[in-house]
């Protein structure tokens, strides 16, 4: 192994740094807890390689390493503001490396692009949404807009509706949001009644935004009486997270989750929306999730993350093969690990 190392180092060509970088790669991550000299060598190494590759072989890489916490910052930041999009792309979305200072310098002289990626975030700060909102196009702001793990602050929301003046499908977006408050609920109903008055849609405003309002509210007490439900076992697990899969509900999915296996909701949204498969199927797995629940699980996690339906076939075999014993250890050290963090 390490001849071969040695061997790829001597080389030159592109090809050669890719695959060094990938060995070298999958050292480094094989160690769960690496030291922080580790850490401090392998992103000398990596930031080292990366200029000698194609953006093909760049975004490969970024792939690979975009969700791993324990991936150097200095990578994490090279990747994540690399200028071509398709790198950056997961890395901004799903790297928990990154920082709200790094997430800002990104969001304020990178492309629309780059911000749409940061707008899918599981979490962001209202520092955050306030750049987005106020540099980010039509697809950023809906993509904002609709994100529940996104705060605004007062002024933040209020430019956001006021874009959104120009872009009906904004507020529309953000109206069907489950986590608004009953004052920003009634300004965003009150502001698409608005613009169906002034701009003559085609469609009946009142009873457009009468429903979305109905459905803003349904969606919020219907899970809130899922967990209820979920609690005083009137409802099995499995019933309720094959409904949300299907529906594409990746938020309210994850609080469902997160409330049986007593965890953060980011955490399980995080390990739901990460590429590797590990994390989610390590907590379904311990609340004894069945195959068809966690197929739908898996159905979600394609269409938002682009896999394929043998990563599907895989996953689901993977699965089978968890131990719930070690399983169920495996999330009481993650709990008592929050904890203490």
């Amino acid at each position: 192994m390490l001849h071969s190392l040695f061997k790829l180092a001597a080389e030159t060509s592109s090809d050669a740094r890719r695959r060094l970088l990938h060995a070298v790669t999958d050292l480094f991550f094989y160690d769960p807890e690496p030291t922080g000299m580790s850490k401090h060598h392998y992103g000398e190494i990596a930031l080292r390689a990366l200029p000698h590759l194609d953006a093909e072989a760049r975004q490969g890489y970024a792939d690979e390493v975009a969700a791993e916490p324990n991936l150097p910052r200095s990578v994490a930041n090279a990747l994540a503001g690399d200028a071509e999009s398709v790198v950056a792309r997961l890395v901004l979305r799903l790297s928990p490396v990154l920082t709200d200072r790094d997430l800002a310098a990104i969001a304020l002289n990178q492309s629309q692009e780059h911000l749409a990626a940061i707008a899918e975030r599981v979490r962001l700060s209202e520092g955050i949404t306030d750049i987005l909102v106020e540099r980010g196009d039509n697809d950023v702001l809906k993509t904002v807009g609709g994100n529940e793990g996104a705060a605004f602050s007062e002024e933040g929301f209020d430019r956001l509706l006021e874009r959104g003046r120009e872009e009906p499908a904004i507020p529309r977006t953000v109206a069907i949001r489950s986590d608004l408050s009953e004052g920003r609920a009634e300004r965003v109903m009150r502001m698409l009644v608005e613009l169906g008055e002034d701009d003559d849609l085609a469609l009946q405003p009142e009873s457009e935004a009468a429903a979305i309002a109905r459905q803003a509210r349904r969606q919020r007490l219907e899970v809130s009486q899922l967990l209820k439900d979920l609690k005083s076992k009137a409802r099995v697990v499995d019933e309720v997270l094959i409904m949300l899969a299907e529906e594409d509900r990746a938020y309210h999915l994850a609080q469902v989750i997160a409330r049986a296996s007593d965890i953060g909701v980011e955490q399980a949204l995080r390990a739901l929306l990460r590429r590797d498969v590990s994390g989610i199927a390590l907590a379904c797995r311990a609340l004894d999730v069945g195959f068809p629940a966690f197929a739908a699980i898996l159905g979600l996690r394609s269409r938002r993350l682009m896999f394929a339906n043998k990563d599907i076939e895989e996953d689901l075999r993977r699965y089978a093969q968890i131990d719930m014993t070690a399983a169920e250890r495996g999330m009481r050290f993650i709990r008592i690990k929050a904890k203490v963090a």
